[in-house]
């Protein structure tokens, strides 16, 4: 979105978009960063592009440069000549290969990568200018680009937080387009504990930065917890943010998970509700309505799912940790009124 200059500093205050610009370069750079899974390596040479494209939407500040660039590509044949004296050609790891290869000098920028890490010291994020939004992702090697005959055969997926804040926008975008919703959702308790250990990571989930339009924060529990607290503003931005700069973490957060679902409500849009509890408890039972909801063939859950996007390994009850704090939450007629619209009880021993 911030390519084309959409959304926040560029046509509006927050994450919501009312009104799209340069319609046709958003189109393009849809399309341009779209990928199929594939059974057979990336040509080397795309693979080379899309890491270059990945880096500088992640590191703009240093790969912008063409001096870094063409060591890029110095590197990528070491380090893919060494894979390949290996045997592990067609192991796992090979994204993680690379990623230490470009990183030997500064091994702690692979923290920001998801489910990356490195034994020495964290530094928290400050990057001066970034696209993407740590934890950031790899380029997978076994995705090829999507070509026009996907078009007919494929569903493209558009999974991204802030757009609950954008409904109509891809209607816009793709008027010939059959386009579904799917609404998920999850209980307060477990959203709202989430949400506060993202704040408090000093790797990951750092979407704006505040400095560039003269804002200071005084969330407590964060600015005055963490170093990056007093201008780095985590996960998506609501339309009434401004109200909530003084505000204490645990009311930020709240106000994220209600004011994502409010708008989700508010637009009337005909969507799929999915509780992140039904998936749990039942997932074959809930891949199966999003199956016949999509219009898809069936297909097997795998056993085992990556571990995506986590500041911590799951487990059940993990908000106990912030109990007493996060029942106390739970009096507010809003939230309760907001639960019982999703669908959800009031009852804190059936929160998982």
């Amino acid at each position: 979105m911030i390519l084309t200059k959409n959304g926040f500093n560029h046509n509006s205050d927050s994450d919501a978009i009312s009104t799209i610009k340069n319609e046709a370069d958003l189109i393009d750079n849809i399309f341009d960063d779209l990928t199929v899974a594939s059974e057979t390596q990336l040509d080397l040479n795309l693979l080379i592009k899309k890491w270059e494209k990945r880096l500088l939407l992640q590191f703009p500040s240093i790969f912008q440069k063409e001096s870094c660039r063409e060591n890029l590509v110095h590197i990528f044949h070491d380090a893919l000549r060494q894979w390949v004296d290996s045997d592990f050609l067609e192991g796992d790891g090979l994204e993680k290969f690379i990623l230490t290869k470009i990183f030997k000098n500064e091994s702690w920028r692979i923290n920001y990568y998801d489910g990356q890490s490195t034994s020495g010291p964290i530094k928290w994020f400050d990057e001066p200018l970034k696209v993407e939004e740590p934890p950031f992702i790899l380029p997978n090697n076994k995705r090829r680009q999507f070509v026009e005959n996907d078009v007919t055969s494929k569903i493209l997926l558009f999974k991204t937080p802030p757009d609950v804040y954008r409904i109509g926008m891809y209607e816009k975008l793709f008027p010939n387009a059959e386009i579904k919703y799917i609404h998920l959702t999850r209980g307060y308790a477990q959203s709202v504990n989430g949400l506060m250990d993202g704040w408090l990571s000093p790797v990951g989930f750092f979407s704006h930065d505040l400095r560039h339009v003269g804002v200071n924060l005084n969330v407590k529990g964060y600015s005055d917890c963490v170093p990056f607290g007093r201008w780095w503003w985590k996960f998506d931005l609501p339309p009434n943010w401004r109200e909530f700069l003084e505000e204490k973490l645990e009311n930020v957060c709240l106000n994220q998970w209600i004011s994502a679902h409010q708008s989700v409500l508010a637009s009337g849009v005909g969507a799929l509700r999915i509780s992140f509890e039904d998936f749990l408890d039942e997932p074959d039972t809930t891949i199966q309505k999003i199956q016949q909801y999509l219009g898809l063939p069936a297909m097997k859950l795998e056993n085992s799912l990556p571990l995506l996007m986590a500041t911590d390994v799951p487990k059940s009850k993990r908000w106990h940790k912030r109990r007493d704090l996060i029942l106390s939450l739970g009096k507010s007629e809003e939230v309760e009124v907001m639960m019982e619209l999703l669908g959800y009880e009031m009852n804190p021993e059936s929160w998982v």
